[in-house]
């Protein structure tokens, strides 16, 4: 009998896959000090943004792999 392998909750919290296979990051630098910071960097760091280096995404993806 084959095993599953578990997906990483940590990983699940802070990352999704699009219907493509691609994974969705939050963007850094958002969470605190933000009253120093103009209004239009703060709505640009809401946004989500994709994972574009592959290494990084080939070492993701078995860890997100049941989600």
């Amino acid at each position: 009998m084959k095993v599953k392998m578990k997906t990483n909750r940590t990983m699940a919290k802070r990352f999704k896959l699009t219907a493509n296979g691609h994974i969705k990051r939050a963007k850094a630098n958002g969470s605190h000090y933000n009253t120093k910071k103009p209004k239009d960097r703060k709505r640009r760091l809401r946004k989500k943004t994709l994972i574009t280096n592959p290494k990084v995404e080939r070492k993701l993806k078995p860890l997100l792999q049941n989600i």
